[in-house]
């Protein structure tokens, strides 16, 4: 499977309603797993990103799916990002 990294800033909305923070990333976790994906783990953060999730998708589709699930319950917008172990990176510079 491979490994992407979602950044998520949090909306008006779910700043709003930010105390339920924890029980929507639980609830996401299951969707994610009926998805056929797998959250690895989610972090809150200080800075430009206020909460950052790595995950394992079998597909970009799915990668996708992810993403556009959480955002239309309008609490976050995400960026998502592909991710390389140095194993990976190592196949892909082979390569080159």
């Amino acid at each position: 499977m491979a490994t992407y990294i979602m950044l998520s800033k949090f909306t008006d909305q779910g700043i709003r309603s930010v105390k339920e923070t924890t029980k929507r990333a639980e609830a996401f976790k299951e969707k994610v797993q009926k998805l056929g994906a797998n959250i690895k783990d989610i972090y809150w953060t200080l800075g430009e990103y206020d909460v950052i999730a790595t995950f394992e998708a079998p597909d970009a589709a799915t990668a996708t799916t992810v993403g556009l699930s959480l955002g239309v319950g309008g609490n976050v917008r995400t960026q998502t990002l592909a991710a390389f172990s140095a194993s990976e990176m190592g196949q892909i510079l082979s390569k080159i």
